[in-house]
């Protein structure tokens, strides 16, 4: 091989080698300005209602075109979709399947999740974006309604599964029935938030708290109570 057509290749590696590095580097752009975008818009749905959402905030908001948003997203319900799947969902996941997914006596865990619902005025006046969300769409719209359900049933499922561990390791009670509870924890939390919220009123919100830890306590079966105090059910 001669010395030029060495040069020739050597050249042609650094040319190809700069222009992987600017395809990664426009494939990161373009993935940070979806996420943006994601994200300003779970902020704008939170606020104000998918269906009064406004694109021109979530422009705004992150400093994108029109036609960069309609590259990542083919209408405003894909956007939508999007915050569901990417936003919603996870955090519902991080805030009762993760917490559940543990060793821990099943009660004590559920307990340590209710505690650790926000309370902050900001968030009980905003409600929780799951049941908003679910409140304003499920009834207009399958697309949303079937993502929802989704999450619904993650959350349903990690209670009831760690409620029937608890029945094989016999510290829940025999007689409950592990579905049925995950649905009546979903709903007590929903129903509290959604009390806090029409009263704009974090207090109403702790009083929940209190309650549903109060109702999670009376899952205990008699067996595990002397080892855990002076409780009174089993």
């Amino acid at each position: 091989m001669t010395l030029l057509g060495l040069t020739y290749i050597l050249v042609g590696m650094l040319v190809a080698h700069k222009n992987g590095k600017r395809k990664v580097s426009r494939f990161r752009d373009a993935e940070r300005t979806r996420e943006r975008l994601v994200q300003a818009a779970a902020r704008e749905i939170y606020r104000a209602g998918f269906q009064s959402a406004s694109l021109e905030t979530i422009l705004a908001a992150t400093g994108v075109t029109k036609g960069a948003l309609y590259y990542h997203f083919d209408s405003k319900e894909a956007l939508g979709y999007a915050v569901v799947d990417e936003v919603i969902g996870p955090d519902v996941r991080l805030a009762w399947v993760r917490p559940l997914l543990t060793d821990k006596d099943p009660i004590d865990a559920l307990i340590g999740a209710v505690r650790n619902i926000p309370v902050q005025p900001v968030i009980v006046r905003g409600g929780c974006a799951l049941n908003n969300l679910a409140q304003e769409m499920s009834p207009l719209h399958a697309g949303f309604r079937k993502r929802l359900e989704t999450a619904f049933n993650a959350w349903r499922e990690a209670v009831a599964s760690i409620l029937r561990r608890g029945q094989a390791e016999g510290s829940v009670r025999r007689d409950v029935k592990p579905d049925d509870a995950a649905g009546l924890l979903i709903a007590m939390v929903e129903g509290y938030g959604s009390l806090a919220k029409n009263a704009q009123d974090p207090k109403v919100m702790k009083a929940g708290i209190r309650n549903i830890v109060g109702w999670l306590e009376s899952l205990r079966s008699l067996h595990s109570l002397p080892s855990r105090g002076n409780h009174k059910r089993g």
